[in-house]
């Protein structure tokens, strides 16, 4: 090919960042092996060759000629605790979603389209980046590639029976070979260790109802089962530890811990049964006062019985060959280790067991009040910035910093902080090597998120300290188009998030421009930020009143700039002129002005300006008295002139409750709680 013969011939010339902006995206492998060969790799890159040459060694010995490492843990998280990030062990690569394939002679990634240019930096010459994240991709060039009679291995703890049963090899002559001790632990001289941090009850505050109410309300919940289960079995590790008895939703213990970066989880495993209670965990981190709190020391219906974490597996297996036992399990959480010994005459799936929280009234009170809070945090960081960017010398990593202090008990997520070309990269953080220095030229995107004792948060704004040029507004202003358009959409209950996705890519689409994310996830309550299955994608539930999802469309022009505009909302009914009928509408729950100089309002509708200016009345009404109450003058300033309304064209339109009035209420119910 001429030009990757150019390509090579001319690479001691550029660099790779530039290289990259420049390349036929269809000759990137091809092109990264002649950068190889040539030693022009990104300093980024990790070698791997190493641990490629053990884990090769592993699969020798158990005659296996591919080995399949996914990027979760046993409780197939989102977001994973250091030791085990197997596949950025494996690859270099540390995006939060991918799976990786080693066979003797190949190393392959699949990721999707967030973390193409991460995994460009990343990755050195010994893998080959498959833009795709679909598990029909891997299994179509496993079936290829592999030798005909070759055996597949993979870790059952890593699979979720829904992707198992993705990996489907037909009549391809190849077979699947389930290794319960996983090879690249072999291989890992340096795995990090468990931590020995303790699980913690949560204090009775903000907690509306006990851990033995939640036991009574799934047992009457087996009990109407038609098809009349047993027990649960419970893997996720927010079914654990979930706080708020919602309609749907099965956690249980009100329990938090520290073992998932960012997300207050400890690893454990639950089966409850009519009449027994048994928490899988680490024992050596139980103390006295978890025992009294779990009442372990009883043997009633209401007592947990207390069981070491790594005998799940044979508890289980001991449970069902009782007879006339039935387990519910969930299809996306449970892996599948514990299903091949959940044998499917005892067993039955239909529906997921991890349902979202649809929230009571209490649970939206607290979170719509902590949104306020929280508003005052980003408040912060965003007039800091403003007066300090000019001077030159604060950087992607000081702004990071700078916005995780002002959270009670830190951040929800690794914070994207981006500016510049690093923004063009949806899921970049930084880090000492990659963080740049902020400047009034470029645009910057920072999207960070709280964890607090009443709740979890997650908001997104994009900015520009100086002179945007045209194209950054107009395209920033489509992205606030979809953002408003979703917001203020009316629909029935029910309505799936998939089916409305569109109206936060119209306005882009409409010139030609698109994003390759998500547009909005489930968030949860002190959880994970990201809790399934409340969201806009194609496996997603439907939406019901009470449910809280972020909207976030964006867009990212590679080695320029990147622009999200992300805000939580809480799905509430709406106000029609046809009374009677169950429609819902979303209410904006984050309330950071957006910048007034990225907004084109030539490009706004009528009813988008309004939609605008009552957000802003909004800020103004709501945030106001809680930064007067911390005594931050000088932000509220910064707030009053950021929230000054657009002119009106002086249009109607049909809207939705008024976002001041729901969280004002909020705010008063809970002002003396929290």
């Amino acid at each position: 090919n001429g030009h990757i013969y150019w390509m090579c011939m001319h690479v001691s010339v550029g660099i790779h960042e530039y290289m990259m902006s420049i390349m036929d995206p269809h000759h990137y492998n091809e092109i990264i092996r002649c950068l190889c060969v040539l030693q022009y790799l990104p300093s980024t890159a990790v070698n791997t060759t190493l641990q490629l040459q053990e884990l090769r060694e592993q699969m020798l010995e158990l005659n296996i000629s591919a080995y399949i490492i996914p990027g979760t843990d046993a409780h197939l998280s989102e977001y994973i605790a250091p030791r085990d990030a197997r596949m950025a062990f494996m690859t270099g690569f540390t995006g939060s979603a991918g799976t990786a394939v080693v066979t003797h002679t190949k190393a392959v990634l699949w990721t999707d389209s967030r973390y193409w240019a991460q995994a460009e930096r990343q990755m050195d010459c010994n893998w080959e980046l498959e833009k795709d994240v679909s598990i029909s991709s891997v299994v179509e060039w496993l079936i290829s590639t592999v030798p005909l009679g070759g055996q597949i291995g993979f870790d059952p703890f890593l699979f979720s029976l829904s992707k198992y049963y993705e990996l489907n090899l037909g009549s391809s002559n190849h077979s699947l070979k389930s290794i319960p001790t996983n090879l690249v632990d072999r291989v890992w001289k340096k795995r990090p260790s468990i931590l020995s941090d303790k699980p913690d009850r949560l204090p009775d505050r903000v907690i509306q109802s006990t851990w033995q109410d939640k036991v009574t309300l799934i047992r009457s919940q087996l009990r109407d089962n038609p098809y009349q289960p047993t027990a649960l079995l419970l893997s996720a590790l927010d079914e654990t530890a979930c706080k708020c008895v919602c309609l749907c939703c099965l956690g249980l213990f009100n329990l938090r811990g520290s073992d998932i970066p960012y997300n207050p989880f400890f690893y454990s495993y639950t089966l409850l049964t009519m009449d027994t209670i048994w928490l899988f965990l680490h024992m050596e981190r139980v103390t006295e006062e978890l025992k009294v709190y779990l009442n372990a020391s009883c043997n009633g219906s209401l007592c947990v019985q207390l069981k070491s974490y790594d005998s799940v597996l044979a508890e289980v297996k001991k449970y069902v060959a009782q007879p006339k036992v039935k387990v519910w399990i969930g299809t996306e959480y449970t892996n599948y280790a514990l299903y091949e010994i959940i044998t499917p005459q005892v067993s039955r799936y239909l529906l997921p067991n991890k349902l979202s929280c649809i929230m009571s009234p209490f649970c939206i009170s607290v979170l719509l009040f902590l949104a306020v809070r929280d508003a005052v945090a980003v408040i912060q960081l965003l007039m800091w910035l403003e007066k300090a960017v000019p001077a030159g010398k604060e950087t992607e990593l000081t702004a990071a910093e700078y916005v995780n202090k002002c959270r009670s008990k830190g951040p929800s997520f690794e914070t994207i902080s981006a500016s510049g070309p690093n923004a063009a990269l949806a899921h970049y953080n930084p880090t000492a090597e990659t963080s740049r220095r902020l400047t009034v030229d470029e645009m910057y995107l920072v999207d960070s998120g709280g964890q607090y004792l009443d709740g979890t948060t997650d908001i997104t704004r994009t900015v520009h300290w100086g002179t945007p040029t045209a194209m950054q507004r107009e395209a920033f202003t489509r992205v606030l188009m979809g953002n408003i358009e979703i917001s203020r959409t009316i629909f029935p209950s029910g309505t799936r998030g998939v089916n409305i996705e569109m109206l936060g890519r119209r306005a882009l689409w409409e010139v030609g421009l698109n994003y390759g994310h998500g547009t909005g996830h489930g968030v949860g309550n002190y959880f994970s930020v990201h809790e399934w299955p409340v969201g806009f994608q194609s496996n997603n539930i439907p939406f019901k009143e009470g449910m809280f999802t972020s909207i976030e469309p964006g867009y990212y022009k590679e080695n320029d700039f990147g622009i999200r505009i992300e805000d939580v909302v809480v799905i509430i009914p709406a106000q029609t002129k046809v009374h009677g009928h169950n429609f819902l509408t979303f209410d904006t729950v984050s309330l950071v002005p957006y910048d007034k100089k990225l907004i084109d309002t030539s490009l706004l509708s009528s009813e988008q300006l309004q939609w605008l200016n009552k957000y802003y009345e909004t800020i103004r009404e709501v945030v106001g008295p809680e930064l007067d109450k911390q005594k931050l003058y000088e932000e509220k300033d910064w707030m009053l002139r950021n929230t000054e309304p657009f002119t009106s064209p002086g249009s109607s339109a049909s809207t939705s409750i008024s976002s001041l009035t729901l969280i004002a209420l909020a705010v008063a119910l809970v002002h003396d709680i929290i």
